[in-house]
């Protein structure tokens, strides 16, 4: 999941401009950004996370300042502009899509755990919540501070790879789950459960060997070196 959708061509010039403006009006960090905080700061509260995901997300905040100085610093004056453009209507979509599979149901399924009182099931879909919403942190960060191209795709790669495993292990807690509940109150629930891990792994699969990895890099690092040997 990135939201890396902006002007390509003649309008990058215009992009970059339109972008320095958009900065300094709404401020640093964006209403999705405190969102997002916010839930990475209950999460953390509730012990449902464990110390290995909070350290890599603190592991991640600290590298991407040190690749931005040792390995991939911002080669122009200006911030660099999107690697898709707005015009790309299917990627907006995709984006949108993957928000409700990803953020936005599993927050729904978290909040109608605690108040069916399962447990269990909260506990294994925190971690993909929580690292989905550093994830969207820190894409924000990335672009709003003007990283280079590379940076800012180190981070949903990055996020996507890990988020993986934690969708896995939250998929064999639902199994686990469904063989063992003998309540029929929660027959629904379990198997809405299983649903959304599946559909959350087959798509950030998707997302991470369908997209990130031969599209989206590609096209971020052969514009950033492209620029480089411009310079």
């Amino acid at each position: 999941m990135s939201g890396e959708i902006g002007p390509t061509g003649s309008e990058e010039k215009e992009c970059q401009q339109k972008s320095q403006k958009q900065r300094n009006r709404s401020g640093f960090l964006s209403f999705r950004q405190l969102y997002c905080i916010a839930l990475i700061v209950v999460f953390s509260a509730s012990g449902m996370v464990s110390i290995e995901d909070v350290a890599f997300t603190i592991f991640s905040l600290v590298y991407v300042f040190f690749l931005s100085k040792v390995a991939f610093p911002l080669l122009g004056s200006s911030p660099d502009p999107p690697v898709f453009g707005q015009s790309n209507k299917i990627l907006s979509i995709y984006v949108s899509f993957a928000a409700w599979i990803g953020l936005f149901l599993p927050i729904v399924y978290i909040f109608e755990g605690i108040l069916k009182g399962d447990k269990e099931g909260i506990k294994a879909a925190v971690p993909h919540v929580f690292l989905l919403s550093s994830q969207v942190f820190m894409e924000g960060l990335t672009f709003n501070a003007g990283f280079s191209i590379p940076i800012r795709a180190f981070v949903p790669i990055s996020y996507n790879s890990k988020r993986i495993f934690t969708i896995v292990d939250w998929l064999r807690a639902e199994i686990g789950k469904a063989n063992n509940v003998h309540q029929g109150g929660l027959t629904v629930r379990v198997y809405f459960g299983i649903a959304l891990a599946v559909a959350n792994l087959l798509l950030w699969c998707f997302n991470l060997f369908g997209f990130l990895l031969p599209v989206y890099l590609p096209r971020a690092f052969k514009r950033y070196y492209g620029y480089k040997e411009k310079v």
